[in-house]
C-alpha cells in the first residue's frame, strides 16, 4: 500500500511540476512583480500563488471542482472573472508611468513597492480564478489520484503542490530581480513591462474565448 502511495505521489509531483514550470498568466505577474517592482513583491505574489492551489485543492477535495467543471454556468462565469482580471492586470501594466529608477541602482524597486498584501492577494486571484487550474486540477483529483486514497493522504499531496508552486515562482522571483539581470534590461524595461501587459490581456483573451 506505501509503495502504491509512493508511485501515485511521484506522478502528482511530476504532472504538477510540468503544469507549474510551463508559461502562463503565474508566470507573466511573477516576472513582471519582480522586474519593476521587487524581489519581495515577487515573493509574497508567489505566496499568494500557493495560497490559490490551497485553494484549488480544498474545493477539489470536497466535490466543488467536479460540480464547477461539469458547470456551463459555473464554469463561464469563473472563466469571464479570470479573464477580466488578467485583462485588468495587463491594462495596469499598459497604462502605467514611465520607469524613473536611477540607472546605478538597478536592483532598487522600478516603481513604488507593493505592499505585502496587495502582493499575496494579486498572486491568489491570478491562481485561483485561472479557469485552466480548475480544470488541472479536476483532472488531477479524478484521473491521476485514485478516489479511495485516503482524505489525509490527499491533503499532504496538496500541501506538496501548494509549496512547489511556491518554491518555484519565488525562485523566479529571486533570479529577475537579480541586480545583473535588472541592470541587462535596465534601458528596456519600460518596454519589458508593455510587453508583459500586452501578454496579459492576450491571455485574458484567450481564456475569455477558449471552449472548455
Amino acid at each position: 500500500m506505501l509503495s502504491a502511495y509512493l508511485a501515485e505521489f511521484a506522478t502528482v509531483v511530476v504532472v504538477h511540476l510540468l503544469a507549474v514550470m510551463s508559461p502562463g498568466p503565474d508566470f507573466v505577474m511573477i516576472s513582471r512583480n519582480s522586474l519593476v517592482h521587487s524581489r519581495r513583491a515577487g515573493i509574497y505574489a508567489a505566496f499568494g500563488l500557493g495560497l490559490g492551489i490551497l485553494g484549488h485543492v480544498t474545493y477539489s477535495l470536497i466535490g466543488i471542482g467536479f460540480v464547477i467543471a461539469n458547470s456551463i454556468v459555473l464554469y463561464s462565469v469563473l472563466k469571464c472573472l479570470g479573464a477580466g482580471y488578467l485583462v485588468y492586470l495587463g491594462y495596469r501594466a499598459l497604462r502605467a508611468a514611465p520607469a524613473s529608477a536611477p540607472a546605478a541602482a538597478p536592483a532598487a524597486p522600478v516603481r513604488a513597492d507593493l505592499p505585502a498584501l496587495a502582493a499575496v492577494r494579486m498572486g491568489f486571484l491570478t491562481n485561483i480564478l485561472n479557469p485552466k487550474a480548475t480544470l488541472f486540477f479536476f483532472a488531477l483529483f479524478t484521473q491521476v489520484i485514485d478516489p479511495h486514497t485516503p482524505k489525509a493522504v490527499q491533503v499532504l499531496y496538496g500541501l506538496e503542490m501548494a509549496f512547489a508552486t511556491f518554491a518555484w515562482f519565488a525562485l523566479v522571483a529571486v533570479v529577475l530581480s537579480h541586480a545583473r539581470v535588472r541592470g541587462a534590461l535596465a534601458s528596456i524595461l519600460r518596454h519589458v513591462e508593455r510587453a508583459f501587459g500586452a501578454i496579459l490581456i492576450a491571455l485574458g483573451l484567450k481564456v475569455a474565448l477558449s471552449a472548455r
